[in-house]
């Protein structure tokens, strides 16, 4: 009778043990955790062991063994995942190990604003420091500015991808909505055009009359004389000038010079915006021909040249 109190003893004490083994691992499991400030961390492949020492070693967690035998016992509800993560504060075992295995990775983002060259937007790739490898030679004109959300690791090359393919959605709507009868023969020479309005004019209130002044100005074949395509042709294309122009370069002979050549320039002299595009397309119903700064960062329009030559005088007495 001794031998079996003494076994039921001993078996009570063992699952007192296992029992408050269990409670302690429970705790430890949703205790807050050491880290101090919410951080993002880039989470590399590797084993579940790699996975925890990198956790360690970043303040993530506090010991490396509670978190393998923790991933073990809740391997059942998944793999753990590579990616950038947000820890918060104090993420106990139990949160790190729920963003492991289901959270939603970093957003990056990247903006690519109206009116820059195909020289500046490669810059912009090449400075985001979450996107991997190089990038390809960009076209003028190939992108749609606007911004873009992605993950650390996301290829340059995917990214130029994603733009591409937002201009050519954005230029086909663009070029199957237009208005009748425009003087343009393909959806380049409109994506050309909306670049010139693109960098003509900062307000976008003004886009379809200064598409409109342009279009006219083909249609009657008048030389565009647009000066952001003289700025483009004396940068090389590699940036829009911002020094006042000269007239030794308004008379570059270069293909882009609109002040040489008596139409549209061969291709676009930077990556228009969506308004711009929908812009030409669509364009006011005007007779101007003509448009000059009136020094408020707007422009006064005019229909003949005489009304044009006032409104310059006018101009050059209020800039003098």
């Amino acid at each position: 009778m001794r031998s079996v109190l003494t076994f039921l003893a001993v078996v009570a004490g063992l699952l007192v043990i296992v029992a408050g083994g269990a409670m302690y691992g429970i705790s430890r499991y949703n205790a807050p955790g050491p880290l101090a400030v919410a951080r993002p961390l880039v989470i590399m492949h590797g084993s579940p062991e790699a996975v925890a020492d990198q956790l360690a070693e970043t303040g993530v967690i506090d010991a490396v063994m509670p978190f393998r035998v923790a991933t073990l016992v809740t391997s059942g509800k998944g793999p753990l995942h590579a990616g950038e993560y947000t820890f918060p504060q104090h993420a106990s075992l139990s949160d790190v190990l729920v963003i492991l295995r289901s959270g939603k990775p970093v957003q990056h983002k990247l903006t690519i604003p109206e009116g820059l060259t195909a020289f500046q937007i490669a810059r912009i790739f090449e400075r985001a420091p979450a996107l991997d490898g190089e990038i390809p030679k960009l076209g003028e004109g190939e992108v749609l500015p606007q911004t873009y959300a992605y993950t650390f690791g996301t290829s340059r090359l995917t990214m130029l991808d994603r733009a591409r393919a937002a201009m050519n959605r954005a230029l086909a709507q663009a070029w199957d909505a237009r208005a009748e009868n425009l003087p343009l023969a393909t959806p380049r020479e409109m994506l050309t055009l909306a670049s010139i309005v693109e960098r003509e004019t900062a307000r976008p209130e003004e886009r379809a009359h200064i598409a409109a002044v342009f279009l006219n100005r083909l249609a009657k074949r008048m030389r565009l004389q647009s000066d952001p395509t003289v700025a483009y042709a004396v940068s090389n294309g590699q940036a829009t000038a911002d020094k006042s122009l000269t007239k030794a370069d308004l008379d570059t002979n270069n293909p882009y010079n609109t002040y040489v050549i008596p139409a549209l320039p061969p291709g676009p002299i930077d990556s228009p915006g969506l308004a711009s595009l929908q812009a030409v397309a669509r364009p006011l119903v005007s007779d101007d021909i003509y448009f000059v700064a009136d020094g408020t960062g707007g422009h006064v329009f005019a229909a003949t040249l005489e009304e044009h030559n006032r409104n310059v005088a006018k101009f050059r007495l209020q800039t003098h």
